[in-house]
């Protein structure tokens, strides 16, 4: 044989041993991906002392090391019951979930039978890619029951507000659709985890975004502790600067760039720190630009939340401001995750719903969850007055909490205010309501007083006669088959 044919018989080795090892490692893939079922029961944001019933749905997964699933949170969300099933098995184990994290949309399960976890290789994870990189999307979607395996490219890099807990994240878009029964299931680029399967987009072709593997990391580094803590943040609400005469009004040089403070959430992170009319010039030594976006990697900007969502909470960070134009340099520490610093709670899972009865006046405190009740148009179906206090939505120093009468159970103590629904509290006996705990307060401080009175906004009241409602509260609970007058953090 010449040296020509001995040439190309080894290049023809090497291109089955290639074609053979990239096999192996989709196999290996394959071998970890994992199908979940789960058994859900929602609460009844309008009946709070209620469920709204079982329901059934699938999602995926991947197995990674310290046996381990990785999965959406959303998958998972109110579950009674899970099962996982591996690729090419036909037998499902139960499952239960470690840990799960609705603002990053992420669960960790794991199975107690060893023998799920038998002869399979755990998938490591990668980095970051890079955008026109090629990445294969591993799932379970609808119109079938075996593995499917879509091809995509990243589009983009950049915050997105994730579908599940309405934050903005940093998230990875991708031009392969994202549809029910991928959730959960791995974004795969030479071997490696970089993404984990999240939302579509309904009304555009070939859209889907992924977790990606600093969110994913984040996750990860929280629960190390064995402790969810979540993701923290400043507690602002800032304001671009991009009008040049706005810039000139706040002290700014030509050469500077940032965002407004606006407003400042009681007992935030900044709270005493950061006042409103500081202008943020930079975040852990990154330049914050007029349309508050930061480089993030070279030539790829996002928010500058970025830098302050990739801390734990506890940690400290360091900020340049403008204050009356002068700069200065701040410390800041991470006190407690972002939703403290929210008057209006977005979405919550895995919890009962809050409420107190009083005189057959069902109290509850305005959620996300509740606006959801008026079904998946609620930005359009719910109370106005509901909606547009998502706008102004921090915590005061004197309040942390709107308040609702939601519905009136049709008694007679409480005639006359039957057909009232969907109050704002103002006040309870003149003195104005910081949260539902404190509206409970207020009634038990009266104890002595006749009557109770509730007021709105708008000046109008609701009394009630206190010995009437002691009399009657037993009935009315019984009447509406409610267990309990309150709920039991309340209790």
């Amino acid at each position: 044989m010449n040296k020509n044919m001995l040439r190309w018989a080894g290049i023809a080795v090497l291109c089955v041993f290639l074609v053979g090892t990239a096999e192996a490692r989709e196999q290996d893939v394959r071998e970890a991906i994992v199908k979940v079922y789960t058994v859900h029961n929602v609460p009844d944001y309008y009946n709070p002392w209620a469920m709204r019933g079982t329901q059934q749905t699938t999602g995926s997964g991947a197995i990674i090391d310290g046996r381990r699933i990785l999965t959406n949170g959303h998958v998972v969300r109110d579950h009674t019951f899970i099962q996982v099933r591996r690729f090419g098995e036909s037998r499902r184990y139960q499952a239960r979930v470690k840990f799960a994290s609705h603002q990053a949309d992420l669960a960790i399960l794991t199975v107690d039978d060893p023998h799920f976890f038998e002869d399979v290789e755990p998938l490591t994870f990668g980095e970051l890619p890079e955008a026109q990189e090629e990445v294969n999307v591993y799932g379970f979607p609808v119109g079938g029951d075996t593995l499917s395996i879509t091809k995509g490219v990243i589009s983009r890099i950049e915050h997105q507000t994730y579908v599940h807990s309405s934050v903005p994240l940093i998230a990875v878009q991708i031009d392969a659709a994202i549809n029910p029964g991928n959730s959960g299931g791995p974004a795969i680029v030479d071997g490696r985890i970089v993404g984990v399967a999240m939302q579509g987009v309904p009304q555009a072709d070939n859209i889907g975004y992924i977790v990606p593997k600093p969110v994913i990391e984040h996750f990860f580094t929280d629960i190390e502790n064995g402790r969810l803590d979540g993701i923290p943040s400043l507690g602002i609400v800032p304001q671009v600067m991009e009008n040049p005469d706005m810039r000139r009004h706040y002290g700014m040089e030509e050469e500077q760039t940032g965002v407004l403070v606006t407003k400042v959430a009681y007992g935030s992170s900044v709270d005493g720190i950061l006042e409103p009319e500081d202008v943020l010039l930079s975040i852990q030594g990154q330049l914050i630009a007029d349309d508050g976006t930061v480089e993030f990697r070279p030539k790829e900007r996002t928010s500058f939340s970025y830098f302050v969502q990739q801390n734990q909470v506890g940690d400290t960070i360091e900020m340049e401001i403008l204050r009356n134009g002068e700069p200065m340099t701040l410390d800041i520490t991470l006190k407690h995750p972002m939703q403290r610093d929210w008057l209006i709670p977005m979405e919550m899972y895995d919890v009962l719903p809050t409420y107190y009865i009083y005189g057959g006046v069902v109290f509850v405190p305005l959620t996300k969850n509740l606006m959801r009740m008026w079904g998946p148009n609620w930005f359009n179906a719910a109370p106005k007055e509901f909606v547009v206090q998502l706008q102004n939505n921090v915590v005061t120093e004197d309040k942390d909490e709107h308040v609702i009468a939601l519905r009136v159970l049709a008694a007679d103590v409480n005639q006359g205010y039957h057909t009232e629904s969907n109050w704002f509290i103002e006040s309870v006996d003149g003195e104005k309501v910081r949260n539902l705990q404190h509206l409970i307060e207020l009634i038990e401080a009266g104890e002595g007083n006749e009557y109770v009175e509730f007021r709105n906004p708008g000046g109008k009241r609701m009394i009630l006669d206190r010995e009437k409602v002691k009399q009657e509260e037993e009935a009315i609970l019984a009447i509406y088959r409610i267990p309990q007058d309150r709920s039991d953090d309340l209790m």
